[in-house]
């Protein structure tokens, strides 16, 4: 440090401006380069890209310019410097868990989702993201031990405005060049990959801020009139129900078995060791889908935008999407009002609900959005033996978890609704340890794939064990079984890494390829029907609701949803993603190109008929979106009665004490009692869980072959 001398031109105002100009500029060219998927398709994307970081970065830093006093303008400057490094530092981070971009709506909402997110959130650092943080030390080191002084001389006022003009100049061009290659792209719903891509983190920041700002204003400005179109629109997107299926669960429980980032190509997998030797990675869940009992889709995308899981849920449990920026839960969660799952059939059909999640209940703003969905019961981890030996950042394993949740299963009031959100197949998707350590790793140079076969093997045992307690305790003949993939597992950045595993060639990779991927299982298992089988009607997770009230007999056409039963005649087969591409059976729109399904390539010059065709579906992808946004962003439900739905009260709701109050109400109704413990004679249905080990299974002759054992000390599953 003693014999650091920095260039004289440093100690000028104007030459620190432009040093952090340049810096700020090369840190966003390496992360869009390097750690950003922006789909670069000609010089003219790679020549946007590389100007866009300029104009923001100059503008902002010209702030400082106008400052006389030294100290005042230096720490300006540098104040200015340091959060949009952290913005872009931040951005890197987040794109690597969510494939997307930092909101307004995420910054707003992270408190609710920062709960148990330590481990996975340090899994996401590289070493050499220090490149993007460490001269926010070295430069105020540099001024302190006065390597770099400070002018005292003050930039004219002239030449602070001619910079401020100059970047407003860059900027200027930077977007007519983007509108010429993008057109409409400010006004239209695009991707926030291409406002990045064109524009910069820092304009879309402030892009992203003003758009949050307008659509907060719906809701303030929203009135009874705007139910005009929702209500015109479902009306005319009404799907009738299959008179052949139509009630044939009726009256029966309801059960559903969240699997965790579980996609479709799992469904029938067998991973080859390195001996060559094949290992089916979920055969239980495998047998369930293939089960003539079973409604399966192999057509069934997620739908899901930054909310994942949040996102999942609202679709699954109200035929809504979730929002285009950040998770409805946590947003909107704790006030707008809906007609959910929960609540239509506690009203229509008299079922008590429950939620069951081994994690703590504020994550994703689930304690306060549950009370608005109509759950009677909620127990998060605050009613779970929760330790370090069988629990992760996500909460408790799924083995101990589903064990563990029927002490209160068992006392439930049936018919019931329930939903069981299992977490070990969650990212990133490390080796189990000790005795749950078995099944073999895949060898790819992408250690989150290698480990995914693994936690989503022991998913398919803990699932099993579940099963098998269900039928053991008489719950399993009447009820309804409901399992399905929340989202994906692989995101999109690593997807070319598993292309070989999935017999696709790594090179050739396409965006066809990505959309093909946010398949993900979903089945309805129904026990001592003969009608199931593998479905192929294309649908998503916005179709799920529909689909259930109609097999338990639930007039579903007053109901505001905007999905279609899965096993209608009527189903219209359009899939819309959240950022507006869609699938359909014989054709894919994905990232701006559209693809045919039987080959997977671009369609380079389509027809004129084809043309009308992919309008019509791009608009009722867009009207299905939009739809959504209105009731969501407005809080329309609050303003619609057609239902016949009572409003619900969330003061009425409170999930402390949940066990007693189950037990009360067993008391209270006596003989009438219709939970599981009442019918076993107020005896403990526990005794009938069975779980065991890998090393138990393996006592037992069952083959589950044997991974090394890891270094690592931690206990967790990830």
């Amino acid at each position: 440090m003693k014999n650091i001398k920095a260039p004289t031109f440093l100690n000028k105002r104007l030459g620190f401006y432009a040093l952090l100009t340049l810096l700020l500029w090369a840190k966003s060219i390496f992360a869009y380069l390097f750690e950003f998927n922006l789909g670069i398709e000609s010089l003219r994307q790679y020549f946007i890209l590389f100007i866009n970081p300029i104009a923001t970065t100059m503008f902002l830093l010209s702030i400082a310019l106008y400052i006389r006093r030294p100290k005042a303008a230096y720490r300006t400057m540098l104040f200015i410097y340091a959060l949009a490094s952290i913005l872009l530092f931040s951005n890197v981070v987040y794109y690597r868990e969510f494939t997307d971009f930092i909101t307004i709506n995420t910054l707003l909402g992270a408190g609710k989702v920062a709960s148990g997110l330590g481990e996975s959130a340090l899994r996401l650092f590289r070493p050499y993201d220090l490149l993007f943080v460490a001269d926010l030390v070295i430069f105020p080191l540099l001024f302190w031990r006065k390597k770099i002084t400070r002018e005292e001389k003050p930039v004219r006022a002239r030449m602070a405005f001619a910079m401020t003009a100059l970047s407003v100049m860059i900027f200027s061009g930077n977007l007519f060049m983007a509108e010429a290659d993008r057109p409409e792209l400010l006004t239209r719903t695009f991707s926030r990959d291409y406002l990045v891509k064109y524009l910069g983190i820092n304009a879309f920041t402030v892009y992203d801020g003003i758009q949050t700002y307008n659509t907060n204003q719906v809701r303030a400005e929203a009135s009874p009139n705007d139910l005009k179109d929702v209500e015109d629109y479902v009306k005319g997107h009404y799907a009738k129900p299959n008179p052949d299926t139509y009630g044939l669960a009726k009256g029966r429980n309801v059960i559903y078995i969240h699997l965790e980032s579980t996609q479709q190509f799992l469904i029938d997998y067998k991973l080859k060791d390195e001996n060559g030797v094949e290992h089916e990675v979920m055969p239980f869940v495998n047998s369930i889908y293939h089960n003539n009992d079973t409604f399966s889709f192999d057509n069934f995308f997620h739908q899901v935008k930054a909310g994942k899981t949040s996102d999942a849920e609202t679709l699954m449990e109200n035929s809504l999407f979730g929002l285009n920026q950040g998770s409805l839960f946590t947003q909107l969660g704790g006030k707008n009002t809906f007609q959910a799952a929960p609540n239509i059939l506690k009203q229509e059909a008299g079922y008590t609900s429950a939620a069951f999640h081994g994690n703590s209940g504020n994550f994703w703003n689930r304690t306060e959005t549950y009370k608005r969905l109509g759950y009677d019961h909620f127990f998060d981890s605050s009613y779970y033996d929760v330790n370090e030996n069988n629990s992760f950042q996500y909460g408790l394993h799924d083995k101990p978890f589903f064990q563990q949740s029927v002490k209160y299963l068992e006392h439930l009031q049936q018919p019931f609704y329930s939903k069981f959100i299992a977490v070990s197949n969650h990212y990133p998707y490390s080796e189990f340890k000790n005795d749950e350590a078995g099944f073999p790793m895949a060898n790819t140079d992408d250690e989150t794939i290698n480990g995914y076969f693994a936690t989503a093997n022991y998913l398919d045992k803990a699932v099993e064990e579940f099963f098998n307690y269900l039928k053991a305790s008489g719950l399993y003949d009447n009820s309804v079984i409901v399992m399905y993939g929340d989202h994906y597992g692989i995101s999109n950045s690593r997807n070319s890494d598993l292309a070989e595993l999935v017999g696709k060639d790594k090179s050739t990779w396409s965006n066809f390829d990505n959309a093909q991927m946010q398949r993900v299982p979903y089945m309805i298992h129904v026990p001592g029907t003969d009608k199931g089988g593998v479905n192929h009607t294309y649908g998503g997770e916005v179709d799920a609701l529909p689909t259930l009230l109609h097999l338990l007999g639930v007039d579903n056409s007053k109901n505001i949803q905007l999905g279609q039963d899965l096993l209608s005649p009527d189903n219209q087969q359009v899939v819309a993603f959240r950022d507006g591409d869609y699938v359909t059976p014989n054709y894919t729109y994905y990232g701006g190109k559209l693809y045919e399904n039987a080959t997977g390539q671009p369609v380079t010059e389509p027809d004129e008929n084809l043309k009308n065709q992919v309008k019509a579906w791009k608009k009722a992808a867009d009207t299905q979106l939009e739809t959504s946004d209105h009731i969501n962003n407005g809080d329309l439900l609050r303003f619609y009665s057609g239902s016949g739905l009572k409003t619900i009260d969330p003061t009425d709701y409170d999930y402390k004490n949940g066990l007693q109050k189950l037990e009360q109400t067993e008391k209270k109704l006596g003989s009438k009692s219709t939970s599981i413990y009442s019918q076993h004679q107020n005896k403990s249905t526990q005794d009938l869980y069975k779980t065991e080990t890998y090393k138990q299974y393996q006592e037992q002759g069952q083959e589950v072959p044997v991974q090394s054992q890891p270094e690592a000390e931690d206990e967790t599953v990830q």
